[in-house]
């Protein structure tokens, strides 16, 4: 599109819960968008008494753990937009309601259409039916919590948490008259809080805020015509449901639900009085990537501290296993060097890079005859990097390869004369660093000028989203390790094939996963390396603690 895209808005109000306000902002704040209406809702909604009192016990809940869950930021806070969007026109309307529906005047149709409006993004009114669908070029786009396939109804991200769905879905669809088949532009997927609708809501939420603004950059930058192409292929296998339409519980199954939410959670607390999760390593030596995990060897840390996303530089015929060695009582991680022979004889692991802030994930790599780390420093804001000025143990800061950004495992990768920077972003505060994958692009390693990828996120997607380990070809294809946190943070890893990588697409798929199934006391795994001839990854496992009277006792436990 070679002009400015007219957006119109659908509100209820002028007071908006703050995912929207940070989303209208962004829009504002655009180059190639503009707000052209506003068409406010003039009719309040009915509050049916009976219906209510049916479902006392789910509005005393909610009302509840609003007042005693904390989530910062909040994304339903109210905020007032009128001083925001001012000077916009406002067209005030009064819908006429037939059962779950909302249908425009004809008067209020024809004064819409004069405003030649592209996209209307609905925040407001019940189901929209009729010529209101028609009213801008290319409909109303307009969100919904909640993966269709699976939860169709309401509320949101509520029976996600009470039935134990692994994740949340989040769309972004556009609105036509068959209510059951909408167009799809967008979806994402979320971890579930095993525990706190509240919660749940707020991480959808705010990673929802981004996507209606990324979908509007992608129309401007791409046309309407291959926008609209894109849309449709993406739409055209058949979608089923075949479950109920869910809505707010009754007395009755709130109570049920209640129960089962208190036994699980006091089974929780339980098991957290007795026992603790430890990161700590796994290896085994073969000639080829090790793939049968009941034949690792285990690494065990003592229990004062975990060992986790242990990276390998092959040299002198030692294997060098750069690791994430976090304390608990600081609370803070920090890297360490641990040295490995051929034989699987190793030394304790030595700390080698401390900073005041968080390290973990020492993303290693060989450029040009010398040796180069990414940790992740996700709590300083930047992307750093840094040089081996002396092997194995000594390491110099070189540059920050981005700044003022939440990036998360940031892994590279030399190909077709480029370097392809794939790193998990938190772009709403609020939101988890485990869903959305972003890549950047450089032919120059040493550049604090990265380019975005158009297509970024290019993985938004909670089963597969986050890295999990140094990018790896075999057999002429490329394949990139991945987190698997639906279950729980770094639950399992997904090996994806990357079948586009380039300046203007990106297409992976998956090939294989990885689940912490051989071994009973193991609950997770998260990162997966392989060097010359040692394969090696990191899981967790439920430890018992050790007390004397209340105090926690923590000793050095045996590598076994």
């Amino acid at each position: 599109m070679n002009k400015k895209i007219r957006v119109g808005l659908l509100m209820d109000s002028f007071n908006v819960p703050a995912w929207v306000f940070a989303m209208l902002k962004r829009i504002l704040k655009s180059d190639f968008l503009t707000i052209e209406l506003i068409v406010l809702n003039e009719k309040e909604k009915d509050s049916i008494i009976s219906e209510k009192i049916k479902r006392i016990l789910y509005f005393t809940y909610v009302y509840l753990e609003n007042k005693i869950v904390k989530s910062i930021p909040d994304a339903f806070e109210i905020k007032n937009v009128e001083s925001l969007l001012n000077n916009i026109p406002v067209l005030k309307v009064t819908p006429i309601q037939k059962e779950f529906f909302d249908y425009f005047e004809d008067s209020n149709i024809k004064t819409i259409t004069t405003y030649e409006i592209d996209v209307f993004i609905c925040l407001g009114f019940r189901i929209l039916k009729g010529e209101i669908l028609n009213a801008s070029r290319l409909g109303i786009w307009s969100y919904y919590q909640g993966d269709s396939r699976i939860y169709r109804g309401g509320p949101p991200g509520f029976w996600e948490v009470m039935e134990g769905h692994p994740e949340t879905g989040s769309i972004l669809q556009i609105l036509n008259e068959d209510s059951e088949n909408e167009k799809i532009i967008y979806k994402s997927y979320s971890f579930t809080d095993h525990f706190s609708v509240k919660r749940n809501r707020n991480n959808c939420y705010w990673k929802s805020t981004s996507f209606i603004p990324r979908k509007l950059e992608e129309l401007y930058k791409i046309g309407e015509g291959r926008f609209l192409e894109k849309i449709d292929k993406e739409n055209e296998p058949i979608r089923f449901y075949c479950k109920r339409l869910y809505k707010e519980p009754n007395n009755l199954e709130m109570s049920k639900l209640l129960m089962k939410q208190f036994l699980k959670y006091s089974g929780r607390k339980l098991l957290n009085r007795f026992y603790f999760n430890q990161w700590f390593l796994m290896f085994n030596l073969s000639k080829d990537i090790s793939s049968i995990f009941c034949k690792f060897k285990k690494l065990l840390p003592p229990k004062d501290r975990f060992w986790a996303d242990p990276h390998i530089i092959f040299k002198h015929e030692k294997y060098y296993i750069y690791i994430e060695e976090f304390l608990y009582k600081t609370r803070k991680g920090h890297i360490s060097l641990l040295v490995m022979d051929s034989n699987g004889n190793y030394d304790e692991p030595v700390k080698i890079i401390e900073r005041s802030y968080h390290l973990s994930y020492p993303f290693i790599f060989e450029w040009e005859g010398s040796y180069y780390m990414i940790p992740e420093t996700a709590q300083n804001r930047t992307v750093e990097l840094y040089k081996c000025i002396q092997f194995p143990s000594q390491w110099e800061f070189q540059m920050n390869l981005l700044e003022n950004i939440s990036a998360f495992d940031t892994t590279v990768f030399w190909y077709q004369k480029k370097w392809w920077l794939f790193t998990n972003i938190i772009e709403n505060e609020g939101a988890s660093p485990n869903e959305e994958l972003f890549l950047f692009y450089s032919e120059d390693l040493f550049s604090n000028q990265w380019i975005s990828h158009p297509l970024n996120p290019i993985v938004s997607d909670v089963k597969r989203a986050r890295p999990a380990g140094k990018i790896f070809e075999k057999g002429g294809r490329i394949y990139r390790p991945s987190q698997d946190c639906c279950k729980r943070y770094g639950y399992g890893i997904k090996i994806n094939e990357i079948k586009i990588l380039d300046t203007t697409e990106y297409k992976e798929i998956e090939i294989s996963s990885i689940e912490p199934k051989w071994d009973r006391k193991i609950t997770a795994l998260h990162t997966f390396n392989h060097e010359n001839n040692l394969t090696i990854i990191d899981c967790q496992i439920s430890r018992t603690k050790k007390f004397f009277g209340n105090v926690f006792l923590t000793n050095s436990v045996p590598i076994l």
